[in-house]
């Protein structure tokens, strides 16, 4: 296409008019902010992309090069050229790489309205330039200072001239042309080397010191002789008493054109520091996953009957916290993770009641009833989405409070995105290789380098170890594989699924579980297209029957796995990894390749032709990877439940007795099994295999709750493969002929028993002093304590008592499941709007479309011709008059019109016929017949003859 066919933009309003609807779309998708509420025009979306808050949610999300790419264009002339650009980035010497990867990252500015204008006239948006160009106030990343123009802007002619003489330039007749001069002696190379070549020594090192920022220095009011030399011919410029600055000319000459020290055109590219059987991987996840169903339900268990109350402030106590990772045995940050996992499920929540508490939902019955994979796959959807992060517990916040488990302030919106962006960056490397953290760190800095703090001084920030989004990453690794989303540091088979990325042997052959599906991520035991001969999982474990069992073992409900365990845990790089959701467009314009049309091809405005900003794909450069709509996490998170279900191991009906008063249960019990048998005993230790012990506290807990010694002696010989040894039936025997013996009841309490002598002996013990016990009768004794006290003080002095109701018979007591009411699991904080649906855009960009068409219409001039942006006026026999006469003609008209809303608009309207007060007619930006009330019309138009 001609220049004179379509001249350069003269606005970016203009830029963004010349674009076609998919480039709209994915600028709309890149930046939702802008669509928050529609712009009525494309001259009001040119004003909200130039506002502060949306350029630097704009800035925020550009990757290294990109941004360098704008620092660079804020220190160029305005406008600049494209050769100026690359002089810049690649150096007077050319840098093949950085020339390469610049069309791409002008592209993503263009695409993101940070820059517009052609190759010749590049712009960048005003607010961009104010936050990256140098002032003293705020450095620019590039370490370069004002141009010569702008730092002499406060010196006196005589001083110019004195500079422009002893440069020996000829002197000139104002302080313009001298400047002139001068800034064209710093920008001609051979004449600025002809020049240092006569400095002295101890001013060539003041400029390797300033050439690379920060620019500013300080001197004395009689400086030495070699800054003498420097002031005296332009090379230092005063901007202050005692302070020069090096002139952005100067830097650049010494830094051979380059505006950054060193350009980072590519990715960090992420390597494997380790490579483990992808078999072994989703063993060792398995186990995993498996011991993360186990300790959330431990946990609810222990807050069966009403867990920890709530503070007055929201969360949990430390205290509290403290005695949960006790009974989990777990350390505390692992314990919160799993209090927040439960509470992100919608497992656990505060019951509302006046003496608030925490306790499970309705919805932990329902999730206790569905299978193990399905139970994970909730678990790890929740952890995904969610905005809450457990990491930041035992912290401070802006108030210098402190952060409680459970409690407000731990919503972090970037946190969902980072978690993504790491596993998915695991997934672009092969099956069963696991990263360097610090190498996902470095790939995660490069890609949102203003999310953390190198590259920028903004105040407020953490220091560049310890930034949220390096945090984030650093946490997602660790609570992966605490999950069982990865394995050994390596993306698990689930793990990908639960992404919706393919396997890496997806078109591959059978995997070792059986023959390959077509189009399916695995086979049924393990990743599709890597065989094994002998269908056996290695290294990490075998999965059988009884449970995980193997070299590695099972990570405790705190640790991680053994050998080739994750080393530290950072985030997750992936040489060929997705952007996420705020990666580059695709080769369409559009996230994910674009859209071909758009949805306001009716428009006569309208072009068709693939827009000239759509960004190349750079080698390294992230896939165009976005999360999930919530439909499609559903099937992902489906998929990934079936996938997982193989590999845990099948519950058990039975347990190994021992003579040591123990039961070992070699795997997973079966509910009613592992029920009753926490009842009966106490959990002594956890792992592949769980260990249970006898004991006659936790037999007499049996006998309270209703069990006879006979029901417990037919429990445990259908349930053992192994007899009974002799010690446990003795120890059941014994504690059910003691139980029940004493009787206790409300007096406030009394004790009855028909053996007098037992009484007796209780009145004469010095411990049951405290209890304030009298005798009423020979077989009755008096307490004024309560019940519940007195039957705890006699089982501590040895005794077997049981309570009884007021009628005279024996309380069972049950484990009473306290439940809050029905309750949602907490809704993520979004960062900033949400990226908008296809429905929406297309919406929007046919909203903006009709209007921009309104909103520039010719129109014929009149006396009172509105300004830019406002309504025509016009009085209700002139709209009347107009309107009539176009009717005959069957011309167009410009309107206003105000809604029943008060929501003013301008349309273009065809009208058709006019009676009863209102106006039929074609409206052109709506592209439909629609009636006006002419009352509504705030005034008329004729549109210019083209």
């Amino acid at each position: 296409m001609s220049q004179e066919a379509n001249p350069a933009p003269r606005s970016l309003a203009e830029a963004l008019r010349a674009r076609d609807d998919a480039s709209l779309a994915a600028l709309l998708r890149s930046r939702p902010d802008l669509i928050t509420p529609v712009p009525t025009d494309l001259t009001q979306l040119a004003t909200r992309a130039g506002t502060r808050a949306s350029v630097l949610r704009a800035l925020e999300r550009l990757d290294r090069f990109a941004l360098q790419t704008a620092e660079a264009l804020a220190v160029a002339p305005d406008p600049a050229s494209g050769t100026a650009l690359l002089g810049l980035m690649a150096g007077d010497a050319g840098d093949e790489t950085v020339a390469a990867a610049l069309p791409r990252a002008l592209a993503t500015l263009r695409e993101q309205a940070l820059v517009w204008g052609d190759d010749e006239r590049l712009r960048l948006v005003r607010t961009a330039r104010e936050l990256l160009a140098p002032s003293p106030g705020h450095p620019s990343p590039t370490g370069l200072g004002p141009t010569v123009h702008e730092a002499a802007s406060g010196m006196s002619p005589g001083r110019i001239q004195e500079i422009v003489t002893t440069a020996g330039l000829a002197s000139t007749h104002d302080s313009v042309s001298a400047v002139t001069a001068l800034t064209a002696l710093f920008t001609h190379r051979k004449k600025m080397a002809k020049l240092l070549s006569g400095a002295p020594e101890g001013s060539l090192e003041v400029l390797s010191r300033l050439v690379w920022g920060p620019p500013y220095g300080q001197v004395t009011p009689e400086p030495a002789a070699h800054l003498r030399w420097l002031l005296d011919r332009g090379l230092l410029l005063p901007t202050a008493p005692g302070t020069v600055v090096l002139p952005r000319e100067v830097a650049l000459h010494l830094r051979a054109g380059r505006a950054h020290r060193e350009p980072e055109p590519l990715p960090p590219a992420v390597e494997p520091a380790a490579t483990h059987r992808p078999q072994g991987v989703d063993a060792a996840a398995a186990g995993q996953a498996h011991t993360a169903l186990a300790t959330v339900e431990e946990l609810l268990k222990d807050w069966d009957e009403g867990g920890p109350a709530v503070l007055r402030a929201g969360g949990l106590s430390v205290r509290d916290l403290k005695r949960t990772a006790v009974a989990l045995d777990a350390p505390e940050p692992v314990a919160a993770f799993w209090v927040e996992l439960a509470y992100a499920a919608g497992l656990l929540a505060s019951d509302g009641e006046a003496d608030e508490r925490y306790a499970a939902t309705p919805f932990y019955d329902e999730w206790l009833e569905r299978p193990p994979a399905e139970r994970w796959a909730l678990l790890a959807e929740a952890w995904l989405t969610a905005t809450r992060t457990p990491g930041l517990v035992g912290g401070r916040d802006a108030k210098d409070r402190t952060l409680s488990a459970l409690g407000p302030g731990l919503d972090r919106s970037a946190a969902p995105e980072v978690r993504h962006r790491v596993l998915t960056l695991l997934a672009g490397l092969p099956a069963g290789a696991a990263p360097a953290p610090e190498s996902i760190l470095t790939r995660l800095h490069w890609e949102r380098p203003l999310r953390g703090t190198a590259g920028t001084s903004r105040p407020g920030r953490d220091t560049p170890a310890e930034d949220l989004r390096t945090r984030l990453a650093r946490w997602t690794l660790t609570e992966a594989e605490l999950l069982g989303v990865t394995g050994r540091g390596a993306l698990s088979t689930q793990g990908r699924a639960l992404l919706g990325v393919p396997g890496p042997g997806a078109s591959g052959g059978p995997g070792p579980g059986g023959p390959g599906e077509g189009g399916e991520l695995t086979g049924a035991g393990g990743v599709a297209g890597v065989a094994d001969s002998t269908g056996v999982v290695g290294g990490a474990g075998v999965v059988g029957g009884a449970g995980v069992v193997g070299a590695g073992g099972l990570p405790g409900a705190g640790g991680l796995p053994g050998a080739g365990g994750l080393r530290g845990g950072g985030g997750l790089p992936g040489a060929g990894g997705p952007a996420g959701a705020d990666g580059p467009a695709g080769a369409e314009g559009l996230p994910g390749g674009g859209e071909p049309g758009g949805p306001g091809d009716k428009l006569p405005v309208h072009h068709h032709h693939a827009p000239a900003s759509a960004p190349a794909t750079a080698p390294n450069a992230p896939a165009p990877l976005v999360p999930l709509s919530p439909a499609e996490q559903a099937v992902a998170t489906a998929t990934a439940a079936r996938l997982l279900a193989p590999l845990l191991p099948e519950p058990l009906d039975h347990v190994l007795l021992q003579a040591d008063l123990t039961a070992v249960a070699p795997g997973p019990l079966e509910r009613p099994l592992a029920e009753m048998l926490g009842v009966l005993a106490d959990v002594e230790s956890k792992g592949g295999a769980t260990v249970y012990r006898f004991t006659p506290g936790s037999v007499r807990r049996a006998l309270d709750a209703g069990r006879t010694a006979a029901d417990l002696h037919d429990f445990l010989a259908r349930h053992s493969r192994t007899a009974i040894p002799q010690p446990l039936a003795y120890l059941i025997d014994d504690v059910a002929r003691k139980h029940g013996h004493l009787r206790i009841g409300a007096a406030s309490a009394y004790v009855r028993c028909d053996d007098d002598a037992l009484l007796t002996e209780i009145l004469a013990d010095k411990r049951a002093t405290a209890l304030r016990l009298r005798r009423l009768a020979p077989t009755v004794l008096a307490a004024q304590s309560d019940p519940a006290a007195l039957l705890e003080g006699l089982r501590a002095m040895g005794f077997a008592p049981a309570a009884e109701s007021a009628e005279g018979d024996v309380l069972i007591t049950r484990a009473h499941a306290h439940r809050t009411p029905p309750r949602t699991a907490p809704e993520p904080v979004p960062d900033g709007p949400p990226p908008p649906d296809s429905t929406l855009l297309s919406a929007a960009i046919r909203a903006i479309r009709a209007g921009d068409l309104a909103a520039t219409a010719p129109r014929k001039p009149t006396g009172t011709d509105p300004a830019a942006g406002e309504l025509p006026r016009t009085s209700a026999a002139e709209t009347l008059a107009t309107v009539q006469a176009a009717v005959l003609t069957g011309d167009s008209l410009w309107i206003g019109y105000v809604n029943a809303e008060g929501a003013a608009s301008q349309r273009v309207i065809a009208p058709i016929r006019v009676e009863g007060g209102f106006v039929t007619a074609y409206d052109h930006t709506a592209d439909e017949v629609r009636t006006y009330p002419l009352h509504r019309v705030t005034g008329v138009a004729e549109l210019a003859e083209e």
